[in-house]
């Protein structure tokens, strides 16, 4: 089990660089996290829902995602409230307190997922969530020592001293465990060290003297692209210079699934950038406005911070707006909530696609394939191109007017075929996460955008973005090896608790 000091300190990443190197020496090898909040979340081939941490864990294990891997998923709805999904239902929305109070029933299906996974593999390796040195929380733990308990799991500790204070973040966890749980901490990891380790040594030496507990690995900082698991992403925070194609996505208070947005980053030549004030947006060639979790609620931010105006602006000025889930409701003309889904009543919304959405009870979960229609005017250039992702909301859209759809998809878990998504002049939407994950669709954006700036873009292709992750979990194994001490870990292994 992989556990962290804090939040981002880099269990994902070392999780599936695990799970990498396990399957890389023959190994049958699956990620799992009992709990996990996040607003990036994925849809299975079944259409059932899990969080994107354990997708890409499994990619880099080279087995297909199930919701075995995250029988738990909270997605936060407002600052003390979460969606809950079992087993890839949803369950309901809870509070904190509520939450924190019927967690205990969901351990026999945390449980069966876990031994599910165990028949069907030689190596389980186990993400934690958090701290879990988290005093208040400690009280029937599902997620972190709890789970080590319940799975006999020996921990592996990391400590990220990227943000400083690495020594007092594994030592203070280590000191604030009970003793049953401090004989369960096998191996310490410093992880994202930048620099010369000869100068580190000593800060080891120390670590190990004080702990008891063996240092396995200084892991370097790693730039690998792979997908993230939620808003601590440090994409948000990254300053780049303005590309040949410049890509502004708002950055709404409650985004979800932004790793829709990661094949577009990898183009040469395309900035692509998170902005949360209207100060940052400057003048991109395309506006993305992306999911979320709350979309009344964010469309009301965007009200209140001028950036709804400014993306208006932008608009007006023949700028290409595109809406994915959330963003692509919020283009319409009004959004109904009669079954208080989300805020409740109804909201004028930004008028830019002639459509009404009305949040229903059910959420639509489904992956699906197709491709865009025969656009015209200054989107044509995206005509044909073949997507592949999946729809995960709870709003049904219906068009007005002259709007026409945007896409034709066929439903991969009912096997249905249906449109999808509006357009009308530079405006653009749909409910398809993953729409740019195709190389195919991502070249055909830019080729649009290049064709609006009156620029040749044909030197900038896209990537097969599969294809490219499959290169990154290599790398990241690679770089892992070199760092880790593997012989060690696989005695922690053999040996057990």
């Amino acid at each position: 089990m992989v556990q962290g000091t804090m939040s981002n300190a880099g269990k994902s990443l070392l999780a599936a660089g695990l799970c990498r190197i396990f399957k890389q020496d023959g190994y049958r090898v699956a990620p799992f996290k009992s709990q996990n909040m996040a607003l990036n979340s994925f849809i299975t081939e079944e259409g059932l829902e899990m969080g994107r941490a354990q997708v890409m864990q499994a990619e880099a294990a080279g087995i297909a995602p199930s919701v075995l891997m995250n029988p738990i998923l909270l997605k936060p709805t407002n600052d003390t409230g979460s969606q809950v999904i079992v087993n890839g239902e949803v369950q309901g929305c809870m509070s904190a307190r509520e939450y924190f109070k019927y967690k205990k029933k969901l351990v026999p299906d945390i449980m069966k997922a876990y031994q599910t996974l165990s028949e069907q593999n030689d190596i389980i390796v186990i993400e934690g969530a958090g701290s879990p040195a988290e005093i208040n929380l400690k009280s029937d733990d599902i997620v972190n020592m709890g789970m080590a308990k319940m799975a006999k799991a020996p921990v592996l500790l990391v400590g990220d001293i990227d943000r400083g204070g690495v020594f007092a973040q594994l030592i203070g966890t280590v000191m604030l465990l009970e003793e049953d749980e401090r004989a369960m901490v096998k191996g310490l990891i410093i992880n994202k060290f930048r620099g010369d380790k000869t100068i580190l040594d000593p800060g080891v030496e120390m670590l190990e003297a004080r702990s008891g507990i063996p240092v396995v690995g200084v892991a370097p900082y790693l730039d690998i692209q792979v997908e993230d698991e939620d808003s601590l992403t440090e994409r948000f925070e990254r300053k780049q210079e303005v590309g040949l194609i410049d890509i502004a996505v708002i950055r709404v208070p409650r985004i979800s699934n932004f790793t829709d947005f990661n094949p577009l980053e990898s183009i040469p030549g395309v900035s692509l950038r998170y902005v949360k004030h209207v100060s940052e947006l400057g003048n991109p060639d395309l506006i993305i406005l992306p999911g979320t979790k709350n979309t009344m609620e964010d469309l009301l931010w965007m009200r209140e911070s001028g950036m709804e105006a400014a993306v208006l602006k932008a608009a007006a000025k023949g700028k290409m707006i595109f809406g994915i889930c959330g963003g692509y409701q919020m283009l319409g003309e009004t959004l109904s909530d009669p079954y208080g889904v989300e805020a409740g009543g109804t909201i004028k919304g930004m008028g830019l696609l002639p459509m009404d959405t009305v949040f229903a009870r059910n959420k639509t979960r489904t992956r699906v394939s197709g491709r865009f229609g025969a656009l015209t005017g200054e989107l044509s250039s995206l005509s044909g191109a073949e997507v592949e992702g999946y729809e995960i909301h709870m709003g049904e859209t219906v068009l007005n007017g002259e709007a026409r759809h945007s896409l034709s998809i066929r439903d991969s878990v009912s096997g249905s075929e249906k449109e999808d998504g509006v357009y009308l002049g530079n405006i653009c939407g749909t409910y398809v996460h993953g729409v740019f994950d195709r190389e195919e669709s991502a070249e055909a954006l830019i080729r649009t955008l290049g064709n609006q700036k009156g620029i040749d873009v044909s030197q900038m292709a896209g990537v097969d973005f599969a294809a490219f992750k499959e290169t990154q979990y290599d790398i990241l194994a690679a770089e892992l090896r070199k760092h880790l001490d593997m012989e060690k870990i696989y005695r922690i292994l053999e040996e057990g608790i």
